[in-house]
């Protein structure tokens, strides 16, 4: 299957702004998404990615704009202005910045580093302090939005880093993102993910318990969504998931496994501080008990689809 860039286009009307060099690594779907809409832009793109069917398969969608695929680091970094990476954890990002290996050996003074990755706050301020060294700006940007988000170029960045830097790396992802801010300074990206991602598992457990208790009760749920998605209770996780959900559907957006990852990040940033998250605890269980029953693909809305099988079978604390 390929890639529709139909929508790249003629989403918006893209930057004026000077066109850079940029090597981008990580064409995941948020990633593929996201050195599109850079592509498109008008920007020299060279990509890297672990997969090379990826990579192939992108490099066919964007033929007609200035692209090229990297055989190794070296190639992507030693010319370019900017390098963006969206990676999977520590060790990913690790790997392709500071290892032997990494970008980072070959990187001029004075160049730009986004990472759209979501890590521990601890790993970003390390890679930062060695990029400051090199005269590297380093900025932790995790990215909410989804695959939707990523797609139609709506995504929301949360940035840790020096401010000096920062007006030119909000620059370059206006063609992918609606809204960029620096919080602070470095790991206050990662921070901020942390506590969009609690927020979000909650909501999601809380949704699920709803719409499981208005099937119980023998309610039309998707006129019951439809009226309380306009009051109180409204969220972007009903109005775009509550249908879906009621229809037994899993497969848009975040995953599963991916959730319990970020999970476990927060939980080991908050107990280093000392901090209690009693609700992200017990979701973070019904999280891995998915991940171990072969749901790890679902998207996280399966927490619903979890409920009804713990209650068919009898399982206690099915909430």
């Amino acid at each position: 299957m390929g890639i529709d860039t139909s929508h790249y286009v003629s989403k918006k009307q893209y930057s004026k702004s000077a066109k850079v060099r940029i090597g981008f690594i990580g064409l995941g779907t948020m990633g593929a998404a996201m050195a599109g809409h850079l592509a498109v832009c008008g920007h020299t793109i060279t990509v890297f990615n672990r997969t090379r069917k990826k990579t192939d398969l992108w490099l066919k969608a964007f033929s007609n704009f200035k692209v090229k695929a990297a055989i190794d680091l070296h190639e992507l970094a030693n010319d370019a202005d900017f390098v963006v990476s969206c990676v999977g954890n520590d060790n990913d990002l690790s790997s392709v910045t500071i290892s032997e290996t990494g970008c980072f050996k070959y990187m001029k003074k004075g160049s730009i580093y986004i990472d759209h990755s979501t890590t521990s706050a601890t790993i970003a301020q390390k890679i930062f302090a060695l990029a400051k060294k090199k005269q590297i700006s380093f900025f932790d940007a995790p990215i909410s939005g989804g695959n939707i988000g990523a797609e139609s170029g709506n995504l929301s960045v949360m940035c840790g880093g020096d401010s000096k830097y920062f007006h030119l790396a909000k620059a370059l992802a206006k063609s992918y993102a609606k809204k960029m801010v620096l919080v602070g300074p470095s790991g206050s990206g990662q921070l901020t993910k942390m506590v969009n991602q609690i927020c979000i598992s909650g909501l999601i457990q809380s949704l699920s318990e709803g719409i499981n208790f208005g099937i119980e009760a023998g309610l039309n749920m998707e006129v019951v969504l439809n009226l309380i998605s306009s009051g109180a209770a409204q969220s972007w996780q009903m109005e775009n998931r509550g249908k879906t959900m009621i229809t037994s559907k899993y497969d848009f957006g975040f995953a599963v496994k991916l959730m319990c990852k970020d999970l476990g990040l927060i939980l080991n940033e908050a107990t280093s501080r000392g901090i209690k998250l009693p609700t992200t605890e017990i979701v973070n269980e019904y999280y891995k008990q998915m991940l171990k029953q072969g749901m790890g693909d679902l998207d996280t809305s399966a927490l619903l689809l979890r409920l009804q099988k713990s209650a068919k079978f009898g399982v206690r604390g099915g909430t």
